[in-house]
């Protein structure tokens, strides 16, 4: 089964639900697909590497 869920809200790229499994990253009331929470989580993990130099 592929079912349109939504549309990323960063890059637009319609989401989907295969055989029961959302294809993207729903939180917090966002919907983006994996590979903009990818870069997301990536650019988090770098701020966070940051603060922790800087202490």
């Amino acid at each position: 089964m592929h079912e349109r869920v939504g549309t990323c809200e960063v890059c637009g790229r319609e989401v989907f639900c295969l055989n029961g499994f959302l294809n993207g990253v729903a939180e917090n009331g966002r919907l983006r697909c994996f590979d903009c929470a990818d870069r997301e989580d990536v650019a988090a993990d770098a701020r966070k590497e940051e603060e922790k130099r800087t202490e």
